[in-house]
């Protein structure tokens, strides 16, 4: 019997399964499997926890089409709700394959919500960190596709490209997303964001999340795109990043981290069914 817990963060959305006793990791298949909307679960992202030697547990993330990703802002909010109320601890630090992120409980919202807090990641951007096929400047690429140009681009856990527009409705995000996230100048891929600044301390964001499509909300991609406003002069160092499904709000520190602050919700709890599970293998 395989249990999971179903979470959302402004409805970027989770299934979160813990394998710290028993359980292995899914395969390819399985994640696909499970990540289907009308035959199984559906998710933007797997969340497998396991055991740590150096932290409260272990966190890897798998996008819905089975690739894994380095970091996940959102999820990690939405797991330490979870840790948080399994243990009645206020403060945790989670292992994850791009660091050791530390999360707390963040106070409550304007709507009495709890809000839980993530210290995401130190920005990189170097060319070879993002990484990008080759030398440029991270602060203005030289990438252009069609009426979208000169992004900045910067690695925060995962690989993120911020292109600054007049208006991000106007943008065909379902069409040029894919052909941004698979461009040659992207080895691993990347994740896309399209920034409007409505003023320096708010900011409204789309995004395209590598191996996921267009999600409700990206925490990276929220984190991504402050730190790319900042580095442009658009922005100044803690904002609101108004995205799809709702607000987070971002703060790049004088130390050089960046923490990112917002809602988690559940869902559902649940357990696979055999027949399901018998399939998954």
């Amino acid at each position: 019997m395989l249990s999971f817990v179903k979470m959302h963060g402004l409805g970027n959305d989770f299934v979160i399964v813990d394998c710290r006793q028993t359980c292995t990791l899914p395969s390819v298949k399985a994640i696909r499997k499970i990540a289907d909307r009308h035959r199984g679960v559906g998710f933007d992202q797997l969340v497998v926890l396991l055991p740590a030697t150096n932290a409260d547990l272990l966190m890897r993330f798998f996008n819905a089409d089975g690739t894994e990703a380095g970091a996940c802002g959102n999820a990690t909010r939405c797991v330490a709700q979870l840790h948080f109320e399994q243990t009645g601890k206020d403060r945790a630090v989670f292992a994850t394959q791009a660091g050791l992120l530390p999360v707390w409980r963040g106070g409550a919202d304007a709507q009495g919500q709890p809000l839980y807090a993530v210290d995401i990641a130190q920005p990189q951007f170097d060319w070879d960190k993002i990484p990008l096929a080759e030398a440029q400047d991270a602060l203005q690429l030289t990438l252009s596709v069609e009426n979208l140009s000169q992004p900045c681009a910067v690695n925060v856990g995962n690989p993120h490209v911020v292109f600054f527009v007049p208006d991000v409705a106007a943008i065909d995000l379902t069409r040029l997303g894919p052909q941004i996230e698979q461009h040659p100048l992207f080895p691993q891929r990347t994740n896309v964001e399209i920034c409007q600044v409505l003023s320096p301390q708010q900011l409204r964001m789309r995004v395209w999340e590598r191996g996921a499509g267009i999600t409700q909300a990206c925490g990276s991609g929220a984190a991504a795109t402050l730190v790319a406003a900042v580095r442009r002069g658009l922005a100044e160092r803690k904002a609101e990043i108004v995205l799809d499904g709702g607000s987070l709000w971002v703060e790049w520190r004088a130390d050089d981290r960046v923490v990112l602050t917002g809602t988690a919700s559940a869902v559902f709890s649940g357990t696979f069914d055999a027949q399901f599970l018998a399939e998954l293998a």
